[in-house]
């Protein structure tokens, strides 16, 4: 198959080369990529924002497939455009990816569909949102609506960083128009979990289950981030509770928007929140409250999960795109996989960029995966062009092993201001 993947991070690094182990031979394309996807496929030089680019690309190219990585590109409409071209694309249309681009509108589907989740409400007005800030209580969420690249969610510990984040969204404009609304959400207390569903527009195939690792510190300190590393399976989410997800969560959701005319196919990312408190829905015992959606695989959950697949990767996306996928699609692969996210000094904020990597062969040689988040190749040599840089990863019969590798990966790459955290997997650990 030709295939197209549209994006420049580790997440679309990571797709790239699990369409590479697919035993059929793949010929491989990406828009813009970056040096880690020049490796094993063709670079196209459009960006993923550019619609018009990719989809006059498309046009004279032809691929058999094209998969869209990143959120922004969905919310622009790239896979409405390809589509009215007769390409066949992986990715919801622009209607599907409000479940993403809009906090608001993922909440108003979840309490039509009776989705569990916490309470939520919407404000412009600053002042509006400030005095209804008593009525949730503390710890409390204050979320931009639209997308924020991962940094528009603030979990308050105090009234003051309650209302300083309301002023930096509505006020300081910190996030443009998509901050111009924010939720002021009831805090969910547990542990996060992250689904990913292939979804074929009527039914939904679950991908192992994996936990990302958002704040910037060890010990789950900090600001939160892109994701600093993840690991998967997540021993919170057990296979009793799988059918639970799809079928109170997953399918209610895709339900509701068939209802709204919106056929949803690709990824349907489920952030959730395992917690004995329970958020608008309460039941007796454990429940799993959904936190947010996304309309794509997510970064860093993707290093940890595609290397876990089996089969043909491409076939099962293909099918999704033309709404016949199958449970028989997704074949999970018995190792536990774990990723650790090496960063620039300075993240998640003003870092510097052109830094010289050294290690990458030494890290693959011991084994690991090494996934290009924001590297860049101006000559022979490897720097640094992002904020998260590289996504190592390790695969291992159990957690320990897999954690061992990815971290024995880490200990051969250098460069200046590196740094990562250091207890990626901790709370499974903790469990034993």
């Amino acid at each position: 198959m030709k295939i197209l993947v549209v994006g420049s991070g580790g997440r679309e690094h990571a797709i790239t080369w699990r369409l590479s182990q697919d035993d059929e031979n793949h010929e491989l394309y990406c828009a813009p990529g970056n040096a880690g996807t020049a490796q094993i496929a063709t670079n196209v030089a459009v960006k993923a924002e550019d619609v018009e680019g990719i989809v006059c690309w498309a046009v004279e190219n032809k691929p058999d497939l094209v998969v869209v990585g990143p959120e922004a590109p969905l919310v622009l409409g790239l896979v409405d455009a390809l589509e009215a071209e007769g390409v066949k694309v992986f990715g919801p249309v622009a209607a599907g990816a409000r479940m993403e681009g809009s906090k608001r509108f993922a909440k108003e589907v979840m309490l039509a569909a009776n989705v569990p989740t916490g309470m939520a409400q919407v404000f412009k007005d600053p002042s509006a949102a400030k005095a209804a800030l008593s009525s949730y209580g503390l710890p409390v969420v204050i979320k931009a609506d639209g997308l924020a690249a991962g940094k528009g969610v603030v979990v308050a510990e105090t009234a003051s960083q309650a209302e300083a984040a309301i002023d930096d969204m509505l006020v300081g404009n910190k996030f443009g128009s998509a901050g111009s609304e924010v939720l002021i959400e009831e805090f969910l207390d547990g542990e996060e979990c992250s689904i990913l569903a292939m979804v074929d527009g009527e039914r939904a195939v679950l991908l192992p289950s994996s936990q990302d690792h958002k704040r910037i510190f060890d010990g789950d300190k900090g600001p939160n981030t892109g994701g600093m590393g993840a690991y998967s399976p997540a021993p919170v989410v057990t296979d009793e509770m799988l059918p639970d997800i799809r079928d109170r969560i997953i399918l209610p959701v895709i339900r509701e928007l068939k209802k709204r005319g919106i056929t949803y196919r690709g990824i349907l990312y489920a952030g959730l929140m395992v917690t004995p408190r329970g958020g608008r829905v309460a039941q007796s015992g454990s429940l799993v409250n959904v936190v947010e959606f996304n309309a794509r695989f997510g970064d860093p959950e993707t290093e940890v999960v595609l290397p876990r697949l089996g089969g043909n990767f491409a076939k099962a996306m293909l099918h999704a795109a033309c709404g016949c996928l199958s449970e028989d699609d997704i074949v999970v692969k018995p190792e536990m996989a774990a990723t650790v996210i090496v960063a620039s000094g300075g993240y998640p904020g003003a870092y510097e960029k052109g830094k010289a990597i050294s290690g990458l062969d030494a890290a693959a040689a011991k084994g690991a995966l090494v996934f290009h988040c924001g590297t860049a190749k101006p000559d022979k040599d490897f720097v640094t062009s992002g904020g998260r840089v590289l996504s190592v990863t390790g695969l291992g019969a159990t957690l320990r092993e897999a954690v061992d590798l990815a971290y024995a990966g880490v200990g051969e790459i250098s460069f200046e201001r590196a740094f990562y955290r250091r207890d990626i997997a901790h709370r499974a650990f903790d469990r034993t």
